[in-house]
């Protein structure tokens, strides 16, 4: 059990802003760690690559809380009926209904509008002198993506960032009231959606939910708002976040950004290299024991919560040469950004794509982006789940 200094080491605001030092100690020191969470329960952090690969993998630990703790579905909220809180089989079901919207054919498919919507955001940034990078363009262009994939209006994406930053922000014990009040009106818009698709459905994603089948299986209306939100929320906040700190990385490493900017078709690995250096992706979701076993060295008991450290892992010296390096020339990694194993991220393509565009895009159209003030100035988001600055000032 760890003391009340470690416990709040973890919570601080300089870990907030700097958590790979604290990383690299508990790796070394603890690599199975077992730390208090903001709410008062106890969880266990794994910290080191291998071990997070394995864990990841690993079958022991349940994604379905309901299914561990013996809680009937009916209790559990309607936002986590979908394929990131269920097990084989339900999971192999879930994930199969929603997969076919985002075959690499499907997402290529797409580089054109991407690139439409892209240029068409720097269009309206271009003649001023200044840009918050997160407003202006990299929280627009992926909600536009997905909403256009979903068939949400135009004239609704702005509701979505409110209810989306609620709810991840939630995961930090923060603005409880307005989580109570924007998950209403959320699950109020979707059933709306979902009525106007029963009656006339269209050929986006969403009516395509509502009205397919897989393996003669439909999906239940709390499934339904499960699945949705789940797309809504993590396909944009992962991409929202891989721009700004790629953008971020670039920008603290002047002699790299030079390099990308002379050199574009170094995107790739590129892109690759922020996501291992500064994933947008702190924690994976949570994980509970099935039963009791040992893990590493630790007992880990049946129920217990269980998270693992994406960004530790992706830094961890022992997996990586010179793991606190950025380097855009590093040979592709396998890191673990987008997770690992049967729950890996479904929209792993379609962030690469969007954030692929996005940066060489806004290189190419202002090639003299500076970061207007310091690194230390910028406040970076709460909660454990994702990763980034909530605004990224910059001087074209």
């Amino acid at each position: 059990m760890t003391s009340n200094k470690s416990t709040h080491t973890i919570f601080s605001k300089e870990f907030n802003e700097n958590p790979y030092p604290t990383y690299e100690t508990i790796r070394e020191t603890e690599p199975v760690y077992r730390f208090l969470l903001p709410d008062g329960q106890y969880a266990w952090m794994i910290t080191k690559y291998e071990d997070a690969v394995e864990a990841l993998k690993d079958l022991r630990f349940s994604k379905d809380m309901a299914g561990v703790m013996g809680i009937s579905k009916e209790d559990e909220s309607i936002f986590t009926h979908n394929m990131l809180f269920a097990d084989p089989p339900d999971h192999k079901r879930l994930r199969g209904l929603v997969q076919k919207a985002f075959t690499p054919r499907m997402i290529e498919g797409m580089r054109g509008r991407i690139q439409e919507i892209t240029d068409e955001l720097l269009d309206e940034a271009s003649g001023k002198d200044h840009m918050n990078l997160i407003d202006e363009f990299a929280f627009p262009l992926p909600i536009i993506v997905i909403c256009e994939i979903l068939g949400i209006p135009k004239e609704d994406r702005e509701k979505f960032r409110l209810w989306s930053n609620t709810m991840i922000e939630g995961s930090a014990g923060e603005n409880s009231e307005n989580m109570a009040l924007h998950t209403r009106e959320f699950t109020q818009y979707l059933g709306e959606k979902f009525a106007e698709a029963r009656k006339n459905p269209q050929q986006d994603l969403l009516s395509q939910l509502i009205i397919s089948e897989e393996e003669g299986d439909k999906l239940t209306e709390k499934e339904l708002y499960g699945v949705v939100s789940l797309l809504i929320i993590a396909g944009h906040e992962t991409t929202v976040n891989l721009i700004g700190n790629s953008i971020l990385s670039l920008l603290e490493h002047p002699e790299q950004l030079k390099l990308l900017k002379e050199r574009p078709e170094l995107i790739h690995t590129a892109l690759e290299e922020s996501l291992r250096y500064e994933g947008p992706v702190e924690f994976s979701t949570s994980r509970w024991a099935k039963d009791d076993f040992e893990f590493k060295g630790q007992s880990i008991q049946k129920g217990q919560l269980v998270i693992i450290a994406l960004n530790s892992a992706n830094r961890d010296s022992s997996q990586y040469t010179d793991a606190d390096v950025f380097n855009i020339t590093r040979e592709k990694s396998k890191h673990l950004a987008f997770g690992k194993g049967i729950h890996m991220c479904l929209g792993a393509p379609l962030a690469r794509l969007e954030g692929e565009i996005a940066i060489n895009s806004l290189l190419q159209r202002f090639p003299n982006i500076q970061l207007k003030g310091k690194t230390s100035e910028l406040d970076w988001r709460p909660g454990m789940v994702v990763r980034g600055v909530k605004e990224l000032p910059l001087t074209l």
